[in-house]
Formats: structure tokens, sequence, C-alpha cells
């Protein structure tokens, strides 16, 4: 309903504005099935008990992805028309605004409804070791899950939420009208085969607790090896060869156009002034480490006179070694344009990690732990570290460690809005934040 609703208020909003001048019905019915369809495919409607409100609006962008794509493919073939990609695109964003407004909301009133008790699913928790406390811990504190927990069955706990042994679990679970048994991972094979088999009959969900070695705080996920399952414990959003796909198309589009439209004037006429003021050459080529630690050429505008340390040695406040047109590149950040070239090379992305020189890399590497995760990824030309205040000199270890903590959860949590917010706010921090640039 929300949705038909969306597209009637788009519809009338881009007649009103001259943008569609005539919408048939026809071109309205087909607009609607297509969403109707590919939500059905999705099932991003299904609010989960315990999904978090990031993940039901990362289940809409990608359902409206697809819808925009869907339309666009369908559309000439089955309308006999030309696809307008201006009153598409409009759509989509109407459409977006609107079923985001409106699946938050929802979100809201479920868990401000579930916290009073109402709507609630019984579970239970075979075997009290291992993180099972913790479990129990989360499900007494969220009460907006909506997860009444009724207690423990295990043969050795004694504590006040224990019901009883595992064998009075099979006695007692009838009456208790369960939804859901959690049974912890440490259990013998054997019994847990004979819970899910119970749980089959009572038409009872079953969820296993992972152990200690698998509460990694990671978004894990499974591939199945003909019948066998195995846990992809390290796997992060770009694995995913259409994130990826989409990523370096989205990399070698701006970047060709940066080139094309900026690039192109900016090289002779930068070089210039370089060359008037010193000798040397117009760019600075330095070794630095990329995608699985690769070393590549990353370009520079020069900025500094030619000098022995520029690889060891950090620019610092009032550099001599910063020429005049050098520190007017450095304040401005026009002396990392070049690495737009790096991009189309494949060397780098538009976000990413900030990529080190070799012997600071080295030096890193040993002094942090889970340094060189930063280098799933390929480097980026700006990053969320530099979009939060760490930029410029590091001056003590607290600058590096919050660096490499948020290029980890940059790689662990990426998306294209992520993307597209990292490179808005860095437009304000080049406008407005210029105290650690130089």
């Amino acid at each position: 309903m929300v949705s038909l609703v969306s597209l009637t208020v788009a519809n009338l909003l881009f007649q009103s504005i001259g943008l569609v001048v005539d919408a048939e019905f026809s071109v309205f019915l087909f607009l609607a099935f297509v969403w109707i369809l590919v939500s059905y495919v999705r099932k991003d409607f299904d609010i989960g008990r315990t999904d978090e409100y990031y993940l039901t609006l990362k289940k809409l962008g990608i359902t409206l992805f697809w819808f925009l794509a869907a339309t666009a493919i369908l559309w000439t073939p089955i309308q006999h028309i030309p696809i307008r990609w201006v009153p598409l695109l409009g759509l989509g964003m109407v459409l977006g605004i609107f079923m985001a407004m409106y699946r938050v909301l929802v979100h809201l009133l479920l868990r401000k409804y579930r916290a009073k008790g109402n709507d609630c699913h019984n579970a239970i928790i075979v075997g009290r070791c291992g993180t099972s406390p913790r479990l129990a811990e989360v499900l007494r504190i969220r009460k907006d899950f909506g997860i009444k927990f009724l207690g423990y069955f295990d043969d050795q706990a004694d504590c006040a939420q224990t019901r009883g042994r595992i064998d009075d679990f099979f006695k007692e679970a009838p009456g208790l009208k369960l939804h859901i048994i959690y049974i912890q991972d440490l259990l013998d094979v054997t019994l847990v085969k004979k819970i899910i088999e119970f749980a089959d009959e009572n038409y009872i969900k079953v969820k296993m607790i992972p152990g200690r070695s698998l509460q990694l705080e990671k978004n894990l996920s499974f591939s199945k090896y003909g019948d066998l399952h195995v846990i992809n414990v390290n796997e992060i959003p770009l694995d995913n060869a259409l994130n990826s796909f989409g990523k370096r198309a989205f990399d070698v589009v701006f970047a060709g156009l940066t080139t094309v439209f900026i690039l192109s004037w900016l090289i002779p006429l930068v070089g210039i002034l370089i060359k008037l003021e010193s000798r040397g050459p117009i760019f600075f080529v330095q070794k630095r480490n990329g995608l699985n630690n690769k070393v590549f050429d990353c370009l520079k505008f020069r900025s500094m006179t030619p000098n022995d340390y520029a690889d060891t040695l950090q620019a610092t406040k009032n550099d001599p070694r910063v020429t005049r047109i050098g520190a007017f590149l450095r304040r401005t950040s026009l002396d990392e344009m070049p690495q737009f070239l790096n991009v189309l090379m494949g060397d780098m992305s538009i976000v990413g990690p900030r990529p080190h020189s070799v012997p600071m890399n080295q030096s890193f590497k040993t002094q942090l732990v889970k340094y060189n995760s930063r280098h799933k990824i390929r480097p980026g030309i700006t990053g969320l570290a530099q979009v939060r205040g760490f930029r410029g000199e590091i001056e003590n270890s607290f600058q590096i460690r919050s660096r490499v903590r948020l290029d980890s959860f940059y790689v662990n949590n990426w998306s294209f809005l992520l993307d597209i917010g990292i490179m808005a706010n860095t437009v304000r921090e080049l406008l407005f934040h210029r105290e650690n640039a130089y």
C-alpha cells in the first residue's frame, strides 16, 4: 500500500513540475507490478525481531536498486517507448524516501509494542555453558526483541533460571508453548539431532549458539560444499562479486570523468607552476602498499624540493622542504588529484583506507595488531578515518590506532551509501577543516 502511495505521489509531483507530461495508467500499473514483484522475491518487507534499523534500510536500498534495474531493462520491450532516465531516477528517490520512512516507523512501533510484553515468543536454552549466559543476558535486556526467556535445561547447571535436566526438557517442552529453542554448540551431536527432531515435530524454531571461538563481532556467512556447510568467519562485503563490481564500476566512471574534465587541464597548469618554482619532476612517485599488501607507485603533485627523506620523514607544520606552490597544493589537497590516475590503473579506489609509504607500513604492522587487515581492499584517495579527523601527520600512537580501527570498520561494513557519505564529508572537510593540511 505504501509503495503504491509513493508511486502516486511521485507521479503527481512530476506532472506538477512538468517532468512528466502525461502519465498513462498502464505505465503506473507496470511500475507497481515491478516493485511488488521485486519486493516479493527479495522479501525485504519481513522485519526480523532482532534486526537493527540499518539492516532494514540496507535491504530496502538493494530492493530499490533491483527495481530500477528491472524497470530500465523491461521498459522498452513492454511499453514500446524510450525510457526517460530523469523521471525514473526521480521516482527511485521519492520511492526510497517514502519507503524508508515507513519501514523505520514500522520498526520503531514494533519495538515499542514488543517492549511492553506484546507479541512475545517463548524461548529456552538447552545447555548452560559457553556463551549461553551471554545470550540470556541479551534477551533480558533487549525486551524490544519480543523474546521471553523461560530458562535453561542443563545436566550440570544449578541456578535460579535452570528448569531441570536435559531429559526433563522433552517432558516439559510441550506445555511451555515454545517458539524458539537455543542449543549450545558444545552439546553432544546425537543429543542435538534429537532436540532438532523434537522441534520439527512440534513446529518449534531451533537456533545454535556459537562458542566463544566464533563470537568475533563479525557478520558470519555460510558456504555449501555438497551436503556440508562451512562458516565463513572473516568474509567482508567486497568479497561479494556484485559489490566488488559495483564499487569498481563507480570508481572507473568517477575517475574517468575527473580525468577528462579536470586533470586534462589541471596537470599542465600545476606542472608549469611547479617547474617555475623549483627543479625536479612534476609528479612525486612514492612506493605504497595496496591491495593484499602489493606495492604500487602512488602519484602526487610534487610539493617539496627533491630530498632524500621523502619516504621516511613525514611532512610537519612549517616544513622547510615544502615549496610555496606545494604549500597551496597540500592545503587544498590538490596534490592528491593525480591519484585518480591510480584509480583508473586499478591500484586505488575513490574511497578506502589511505595507503602508507612502505617504510611506515613496515613500522606500523609490527606495532599494531590487525594492521594488515586494512589491505584486504584497495586503498582510497579518501577514507573514513580522514573524514573523522585523523588525517595528515601522525604524531602519536593514538592517531594511528584510531585510523586502523576506523579502517577496519570500513572494510567490514562497506556499503555504497557509506562511500557516498564519506565522499560528501570529504568535501565538507576540504572546505571547513584544514587544520591538519600542511
